[in-house]
């Protein structure tokens, strides 16, 4: 099964396409689908939750329909699970799959159920976890480094769910802080002297 394809074809059925990336229109009816497999139309009033439940589990089901989803409210967010055999194939290279369904997912929420206001955090097998378990190390090693050198580091850009946890890992260091420069797809960290 070619995941790609199948992605691509559901995305255009979703009415995205790389030329039309910032639009999103409400998915029209597929002939050779049955209607419950397919998110529907949704109202402002619509539960978020639900909404999120049925766009993951109708895209993960063109793709492998032995992946499951669950979906927890948490205070700021949307979290969602995909598990299965082969959900971390859904991370994709460093994450970059997996943050493009988030993005997909939250315009959709935000299309379907009114609310841009939720963010969306989806996890496969585990790989945010290990992502920022990852991270954690790291920013624990360089503040380490830029404490004992007194000189501040700058980290490569990435997106901004990885920049906040490195943030969160350097909030209550003593000797170290970080902090965002750039803009767009260029933003970076930059951990520097807390004092000095």
């Amino acid at each position: 099964m070619d995941n790609r394809t199948n992605l691509d074809d559901y995305l255009a059925g979703l009415g995205i396409s790389e030329a039309d990336e910032d639009e999103v229109t409400p998915p029209p009816p597929v002939s050779d689908a049955p209607a419950d497999a397919l998110p529907a139309e949704g109202t402002p009033n619509e539960d978020p939750k639900e909404v999120l439940e049925r766009f993951l589990n109708a895209l993960t089901s063109r793709m492998d329909d032995t992946l499951s989803v669950s979906v927890q409210q948490a205070e700021d967010a949307l979290e969602a699970e995909i598990t299965g055999e082969n959900a971390a194939k859904l991370a994709g290279r460093d994450g970059r799959l997996l943050g493009a369904i988030e993005v997909i997912a939250y315009t959709v929420l935000a299309k379907q159920a009114g609310r841009s206001d939720l963010r969306v955090r989806i996890d496969v097998g585990g790989f945010r976890k290990r992502q920022a378990d990852t991270l954690t190390k790291l920013a624990e090693r360089l503040a380490i480094q830029v404490a004992k050198s007194g000189e501040a580091h700058e980290l490569q850009p990435m997106p901004a769910s990885e920049r906040r946890v490195i943030h969160i890992a350097l909030k209550e260091h003593p000797d170290v802080m970080s902090e965002s420069v750039g803009e767009g797809a260029s933003r970076r960290l930059i951990i520097r002297p807390r004092h000095g």
